[in-house]
């Protein structure tokens, strides 16, 4: 298979493996070396392309982008040259980092600009809410923790992406990672003393996507919070699989009119709506600020380790990427500083509760409602004042749960559930965050993707339990049976191993260090993170 990259050619698509098109003459090949096999796509600047690598070992996949303006007026070629070659250069800049396509080369061919880059094989994040529905709330904070270092990364570089969306966003098929792709509308922050060269060229067009781009972007004024502000518009997009064109405008203000779509806590609601706030100036400002305001603690690796990587050739010094030593001596990130703030506010919270504020949580949101909640044991369930259904109350027995659960309720934040028999129970998607569950029985149970955070687990039998995705930060699992556990993709950061079994449980994926299984109960049927079998 082959595909001519003349833009006149009257049939590009050859199934032959030709050097030179039968049906306009050009030359396949593109500098020697790079085959066209498929049309990818086409932009308002440029067209993108599945090539071959035919001069390296494997012809391994990579994608050509085409200089290819859909409007022929001058001005528009020099605005649309300029964009191309300020994508080449800011993937040259920045291309190292795991989470954006790395620049492989960039050339002019038959007076045509071409620009090759990384393939990136897997499916964007339109794709998958396409196929799959919305996200619930807690993919879309996973969706923020991996995305946030990345913006935080270009923005430190200087550089402002202007298309944040989800068809630009692809989970990759090899790793799971998320990558940020298409450089084509990137700006550079103003610097004092440089030309903006978008005050010639650029000032007859708005760069971005309408409705994901923020009004001051539109009006041609870009800065680093108008990626905040599409960010924001991702994350409705992914909670409602709607389109911000699907979606009601207020007249008055342009606010987007998104919550009565969604269902998610107030805090979270308070942060998406900051991060879509009309006015720049009272949006948040950088993607610090969003890590900070959510609380991302339990998310701190994949934001620090997002943030190891050094752009290629930069003179910058390790000073602009860290605050220095810490009191031990031990140079921290921001982001390490923010999770040690977090870590003593919720500290503190233990003895003075954070109930007032904007910045609680859905922790203590859930500690609120289950305080207030009838302490009955086994109830199934009251009406308030207004004839709603009350939260479960604090204590319940097998039966309550159950019935609970079964009516749709999913949130026991902060219940008494200790050493309830639930054998091969079907709790998948429930929110245990706080609770007691010491001694409880849940062998064999779906817990698929239940949220187990900061709970009481100690002495709880999980044998054979499908835990794979379960969220279990700083939960307690002393001497917990996890023996034939399906922990795959489970997050274990900061849970309390000590005496747990773990002999024939799988770990692939599983978040979790050395230090922790070490205190753990292992076989050589355990499974590793890292999908090997054997002990630690």
């Amino acid at each position: 298979m082959s595909y001519c990259l003349n833009p006149s050619c009257p049939s590009p698509e050859d199934p032959t493996p030709a050097e030179i098109c039968p049906a306009c003459g050009s030359s396949i090949l593109l500098n020697n070396r790079y085959r066209v096999i498929q049309a990818l796509g086409q932009g308002g600047f440029g067209a993108t392309f599945l090539a071959i690598d035919e001069s390296l070992p494997g012809q391994p996949n990579c994608v050509i982008k085409q200089l290819r303006p859909s409007a022929t007026a001058p001005h528009v070629l020099q605005m649309a040259r300029e964009l191309f070659e300020r994508e080449a250069r800011t993937l040259g800049q920045i291309g190292n980092h795991p989470q954006v396509p790395r620049l492989l080369d960039y050339f002019e061919a038959n007076q045509e600009f071409y620009l090759v880059q990384e393939y990136v094989s897997g499916y964007t994040l339109q794709q998958i809410v396409k196929r799959d529905g919305p996200m619930i709330e807690q993919e879309v904070k996973r969706f923020l923790s991996e995305v946030l270092p990345v913006l935080e990364y270009i923005h430190k570089n200087r550089v402002i992406h202007r298309d944040i969306k989800p068809a630009n966003m692809i989970r990759r098929a090899q790793d799971g990672k998320l990558v940020l792709i298409d450089f084509g509308a990137v700006k550079y922050q103003h610097q004092p003393n440089s030309i903006n060269s978008e005050q010639t060229a650029f000032t007859s067009y708005a760069i971005g996507t309408p409705g994901f781009a923020p009004p001051e972007q539109m009006a041609m004024r870009p800065v680093p919070a108008s990626d905040i502000y599409a960010l924001g518009v991702t994350c409705i997009y992914l909670l409602t699989a709607k389109s911000p064109k699907d979606l009601d405008y207020d007249p008055s203000t342009g606010e987007l009119l998104w919550q009565k779509h969604v269902h998610i806590n107030d805090h979270f609601i308070s942060v998406l709506r900051k991060m879509l706030e009309v006015s720049v100036r009272h949006r948040y400002q950088s993607a610090d600020d969003i890590f900070r305001a959510l609380d991302l603690e339990p998310y701190l690796d994949s934001l620090a380790n997002s943030m190891t990587a050094q752009p290629g050739g930069s003179s910058r010094k390790p000073g602009d990427y860290r605050s220095g030593p810490d009191s031990n001596g031990t140079t921290t990130s921001p982001h390490a500083r923010a999770a040690a703030a977090i870590r003593a506010r919720q500290f503190k919270s233990d003895a003075t509760s954070l109930q007032s504020g904007p910045a609680r949580s859905r922790v203590f949101d859930s500690r609120a409602s289950a305080s207030t909640s009838l302490k009955s044991k086994g109830s199934t369930g009251h009406r308030d004042g207004n004839g709603e259904k009350t939260k479960p109350p604090t204590r319940l027995d097998a039966d309550g749960l159950q019935s609970y659960y079964s009516k749709g309720r999913r949130d026991f934040a902060s219940c008494d559930l200790n050493a309830l028999q639930m054998p091969k129970a079907n709790l998948a998607g429930a929110t245990f965050h706080q609770a007691n569950l010491s001694k409880i029985n849940l062998q064999g149970a779906n817990l698929f993707n239940a949220d187990f955070g900061r709970a009481n687990l100690n002495r709880a039998n999980l044998r054979d339990a499908n835990l794979i995705k379960a969220y279990m930060n700083n939960a307690d699992l002393e001497s917990a049976d996890l023996r034939g556990a399906d922990l795959s993709q489970a997050y274990l950061l900061n849970a309390n191993l000590r005496g747990a079994n773990l002999c024939g449980a799988n770990l692939t994926g599983a978040k979790l260090t050395e230090e922790q299984l070490a205190m753990a109960r292992t076989n050589w049927m355990t499974v590793r993170p890292s999908g090997k079998r054997g002990m630690w």
